[in-house]
C-alpha cells in the first residue's frame, strides 16, 4: 500500500480533490506509471483517513449529488515525506509475469514459442512508441517524466534482450528445418 498511499498523498498535497477527480487524474495522466484501480484508491483513501493522514468533507454544488472531498492533514504531510524518502531510496526487486512463461518455453514446439516471443517483442515496441510519444508531450511534470523515462529504459533493455534471444533461437530453428 505504501507506494499507492504515496501517490494519493502526493496528489492531495497539490490540492484537495474528490474521489472522482483523483481517479480521473490518475487514469488520464498517470496510467503509464501506475495501474491503480478505482476501488483500490477508495480503499486506500479510507485507510489514510482512518490513520489521520487525510480528512474528508462533504461538498454539494447546486443540484449535483454530494461529493466527498479529501485533503491532506499535517500528519499526512509528514507521512508523505516519510514515504517519499523511503521510496526514493529503495531498490525494487523487479519481476516480470512473462518470465514464468520463459521457464516453460521448451514445453511448446520451438517455432510456436518463437512466434509468441516475436509477438511479445512487437508489444514491447508498441509500448516504447507510446511512452516515448508521451515524453514528447509537455503535459507531464518533471517527476512524471522521470518515471516514464525509467520505464522507457527498462523497456529498451527488455527489447534488446528479447531481440538477442530471438537471434540466438532462430538459427537453431533454421538448422532443424534443413
Amino acid at each position: 500500500m505504501d507506494d499507492r498511499a504515496l501517490l494519493l498523498l502526493g496528489l492531495l498535497r497539490m490540492q484537495d480533490l474528490h474521489g472522482y477527480q483523483l481517479n480521473e487524474f490518475i487514469e488520464k495522466n498517470l496510467s503509464l506509471v501506475t495501474e491503480m484501480k478505482k476501488a483500490t484508491a477508495y480503499a486506500i483513501l479510507d485507510r489514510l483517513r482512518e490513520a489521520g493522514y487525510i480528512r474528508m468533507s462533504v461538498e454539494q454544488k447546486g443540484n449535483r449529488p454530494q461529493r466527498q472531498v479529501y485533503s491532506i492533514t499535517s500528519a499526512g504531510e509528514a507521512h508523505f515525506l516519510h514515504l517519499l524518502r523511503e521510496n526514493l531510496a529503495r531498490a525494487d526487486r523487479t519481476t516480470f509475469a512473462g518470465d514464468i512463461g520463459l521457464m516453460f518455453f521448451d514445453q511448446l514446439p520451438r517455432n510456436e514459442a518463437i512466434k509468441h516471443l516475436k509477438h511479445r517483442l512487437s508489444e514491447i515496441e508498441a509500448l516504447l512508441t507510446q511512452y516515448e510519444r508521451s515524453l514528447g508531450e509537455s503535459r507531464h511534470t518533471e517527476g512524471v517524466n522521470l518515471a516514464i523515462e525509467h520505464l522507457v529504459v527498462l523497456l529498451r533493455a527488455d527489447q534488446e534482450w528479447l531481440s538477442q534471444l530471438l537471434r540466438r533461437l532462430e538459427p537453431a530453428t533454421d538448422s532443424l528445418s534443413k
